[in-house]
């Protein structure tokens, strides 16, 4: 632990207000968390293509995106998603001083993982979201046959089936995608986004 004594953080000249003013918008994370098959990564998508759209500088951190890349040394047990979660708050935080819009896709099942989050980030420039849907009906609609496999046995540590999800209970925002169509729910992020995150000037 001592090398890390000889660690001293580079002051940048440009600061992350700055670059928010550069870019018209406060910077921030929108952080979805819900099961898998919520509708998570469909939701940031769509909310993605109508910032990008509309002039916001936005981009999307996706779980199996990530995992492939990053993260690809971790498992799925709780350890693992903890030390996950951590790196993405992390990476999020960077996205958060570039100026960013950035909208994260992670099951994130664990509460106090999300908390660190929020910390990491600044209670200010993050909002949790939690898209809420029955696991029922996640495995009713099963999209990647995950369910199905985890059922079987065959995955291990699976979110709603063998390992816990921790639901919010202070959520910033919640979709309920069991109850509203696709577009109803991005109706409720785009209101939900122009009124947190202003354009300037």
């Amino acid at each position: 632990m001592t090398e890390k004594l000889h660690i001293i953080p580079h002051n940048h000249k440009i600061t992350a207000e700055d670059r928010e003013q550069k870019n018209g918008h406060k910077s921030a994370v929108l952080w979805f968390t819900g099961l898998s098959g919520s509708g998570k990564s469909s939701l940031a998508g769509a909310l993605e293509n109508y910032l990008f759209e509309n002039g916001r500088q936005v981009y999307i951190l996706d779980g199996d995106n990530v995992r492939m890349g990053l993260n690809a040394d971790l498992d799925f047990s709780d350890a693992g998603r903890v030390e996950n979660i951590r790196r993405i708050a992390e990476v999020a935080n960077l996205f958060r001083l570039s100026g960013t819009l950035l909208l994260t896709a992670f099951i994130s099942p664990f509460k106090a993982d999300r908390e660190l989050a929020r910390k990491t980030v600044g209670d200010s420039h993050f909002f949790e979201i939690y898209v809420r849907c029955p696991i029922e009906v996640c495995e009713s609609r099963d999209v990647k046959g995950l369910y199905k496999k985890a059922r079987n046995g065959e995955i291990k540590n699976f979110t709603g089936i063998s390992s816990p999800f921790e639901e919010p209970v202070n959520a910033d925002l919640i979709v309920d995608t069991n109850l509203h169509s696709l577009e109803e729910c991005l109706g409720q992020l785009i209101s939900f986004v122009n009124s947190k995150i202003q354009m300037n000037g």
